[in-house]
């Protein structure tokens, strides 16, 4: 059972402000189940939450969870002048749609989907970014990623694969990137090390941390994930051995070709699983 183009803001219909919900059969389930959220990458310029649909039904298949994947609004690929859709407002968007979770009462007649207080978010590439400027703080230079309490507790759970962290860093290895897509979604700067999460603090310690990267992604290099499984190590502390894990030598396809496989649903169950008990 699948419900899709569902409006997470109060404005006008825009199909960049929609999310699709997937269910793990055709049946609702008789007690509400976690939430998985697929937030797509893309470079903050591309991709659509309809590319996702063969991954999130064999998610929700595997897990038995409804698996959530909202759209957001793109930086465009060729922007003129400087006075364009940027960085924070993919993230923003983002927000918007974890607030909407947690307070959709389920579509008319059909009533509530899953446990709106509990809540697993999965973030690729751009994506990671995005959820790790929500989860940690970056207030001091995005005061509106900031997330409410109710939502900021209902999340138990980060799984990160690809991710893009430190922007400088991922300058270093591909300079190219700078044109393509940094200059244009986050601007013109000598440094981006502010925008970088992996020097943000925490806001609490309940949520548990995954940070996945394939030994074949030729896009975005594990010193990214590297530099944020480190980051979070340190801000848990002693909590750190409960709190974050990590998984770099499982799989070894390209970049997006790890969302087409089932070894990257198997890790997402696995981790799930585990929370579990």
């Amino acid at each position: 059972m699948e419900f899709v183009d569902i409006g997470y803001t109060a404005e006008d219909s825009d199909e960049l402000r929609e999310l699709d919900v997937y269910l793990p059969s055709d049946a609702v389930p008789v007690e509400p189940r976690p939430l998985l959220v697929f937030v797509h990458g893309g470079a903050w310029r591309s991709e659509d939450k309809r590319d996702h649909r063969i991954f999130a039904r064999n998610l929700a298949a595997a897990t038995r969870l409804p698996v959530a994947v909202p759209n957001y609004r793109l930086t465009p690929r060729d922007p003129s002048g400087d006075d364009h859709f940027r960085h924070p407002g993919h993230a923003e968007d983002a927000l918007d749609a974890l607030r909407f979770l947690t307070t959709w009462p389920g579509p008319p007649g059909v009533g509530l989907l899953y446990d709106p207080h509990s809540l697993y978010l999965i973030g690729h590439s751009c994506s990671a970014h995005m959820l790790s400027s929500i989860f940690l703080d970056s207030s001091s230079i995005s005061p509106s990623l900031f997330p409410p309490p109710h939502l900021f507790q209902a999340v138990k759970a980060i799984i990160m694969s690809e991710g893009i962290y430190d922007l400088d860093l991922l300058l270093s290895s591909f300079p190219t990137y700078l044109a393509w897509f940094i200059r244009p979604t986050f601007g013109q700067y000598d440094s981006y090390a502010a925008y970088s999460t992996t020097t943000l603090p925490l806001i609490d310690t309940h949520i548990k941390w995954l940070i996945i990267h394939s030994k074949g992604d030729t896009l975005v290099d594990l010193p990214q994930s590297e530099a944020m499984y480190q980051h979070l190590c340190n801000l848990y502390g002693d909590h750190a051995p409960t709190r974050v894990q990590r998984n770099t030598d499982q799989l070894d396809t390209e970049h997006n070709d790890i969302l087409r496989g089932l070894d990257y649903v198997d890790i997402i169950k696995d981790f799930i699983l585990k929370l579990d008990h």
